[in-house]
């Protein structure tokens, strides 16, 4: 089971390619409101409770006993909350980029990746009035959420444009990560990022951390871009401490994408693991 990052990044054909398609059953999914899910950047109904009810009742409709749970950044938070709901449906875990949706990752990303990215996050900061600037969450939700398209769509594309321009350690050339660009996808993700955000992505606090304990008997590979800054790595090196027995790996040279050579790499090293497991 492939789980998606954002929330409301939604999958691509490409996502695939992680795992040896002679051995595995690839389940993809496009989260609620994602990809090609409808209504389109929808959050009514939309939270991690509901998302963790639809994976079991697709795993129930395609009759999969046990599955590997494979999820990047956003998406290894959906895999931990959904394991540690359903610990006796996986087989083990994957994980790439752990978010783990504590108010201070939250606070890292709308705030402290001025630290590295300053010029990203001004452009991000920007698009907000100067009086509504000492809170960018709600400034942008308001702006997210409102049904004219010439309010939401700028807001959207410079929510997603900060974030594209922060995700790689080498810069991905774009005409999207410009903020005047708005594209495919961009609502949905920006949307229902900030959706998560405002609800502290409903869940308690610590919850996954805390929970950890309904897992250590599976196997698990963290993979984490030493450089990762959307996700940083304090993050996972608390889960990695936390989780008794998962294989722990720093991708030196890479930041937060699942595309980047190293960290691509590393999951499709882990995936082959998993195949040979006997």
């Amino acid at each position: 089971m492939f789980l998606h990052g954002g929330p409301g990044a939604g999958t691509t054909p490409t996502y695939r390619r992680f795992f040896d398609p002679a051995h595995y059953r690839i389940v993809l999914i496009d989260q609620r409101g994602s990809g090609r899910s409808t209504p389109e950047a929808e959050i009514g109904d939309n939270t991690t409770g509901h998302l963790i009810s639809d994976l079991e009742h697709l795993r129930e409709h395609l009759k999969i006993e046990r599955w590997i749970v494979f999820g990047g950044s956003w998406g290894s938070t959906l895999a931990l909350a959904y394991g540690e709901t359903h610990p006796g449906r996986c087989i083990g875990f994957i994980l790439r980029g752990v978010f783990l949706f504590s108010d201070s990752e939250v606070n890292w990303f709308l705030n402290g990746i001025s630290r590295v990215f300053p010029e990203a996050w001004r452009a991000f900061a920007n698009h907000i009035p100067v009086e509504e600037r000492d809170e960018l969450l709600p400034a942008y939700f308001n702006r997210l959420v409102d049904p004219n398209p010439e309010t939401h769509r700028p807001a959207a594309a410079a929510w997603c444009a900060y974030e594209n321009a922060c995700s790689r350690l080498l810069p991905f050339k774009s005409k999207t990560t410009r903020n005047d660009v708005f594209y495919s996808g961009a609502l949905a993700m920006a949307r229902i990022e900030a959706h998560y955000m405002t609800h502290g992505g409903f869940l308690a606090p610590n919850q996954l951390l805390q929970g950890i304990s309904k897992l250590t008997d599976h196997p698990a590979v963290i993979v984490q871009g030493r450089y990762d800054m959307v996700c940083p790595i304090v993050t996972a090196d608390k889960l990695a401490q936390a989780w008794d027995g998962a294989a722990y790996r720093i991708v030196p040279d890479a930041g937060h994408s699942s595309m980047e050579p190293g960290i691509r790499s590393a999951l499709i090293k882990a995936t082959d693991e998993f195949r040979d497991l006997r």
